[in-house]
């Protein structure tokens, strides 16, 4: 069994980083809405997403993206 406390800093696909914030929420989607509000709610968050290139269309979240995220959301 895989140890969760060993998040890794590495790049994601938008629904696999979700899943790990929200294991129990049922689906992929449901996971994806809801890491996407977090984040669209934390304007400081935001922000620094957009100054490293982050674009709302794309699929994953780059190493630095990740890290900026567990920076503002704490880890999963």
């Amino acid at each position: 069994m895989k140890d969760l406390s060993q998040f890794r800093i590495k790049a994601y696909g938008k629904a696999e980083l979700a899943m790990l914030y929200f294991p129990y929420s049922g689906s992929c989607h449901t996971a994806t809405t809801h890491l996407m509000s977090w984040v669209k709610r934390n304007t400081p968050l935001m922000e620094s997403l957009k100054a490293q290139g982050y674009r709302p269309s794309a699929k994953g979240f780059t190493p630095k993206e990740v890290a900026l995220i567990v920076e503002f959301l704490g880890e999963p």
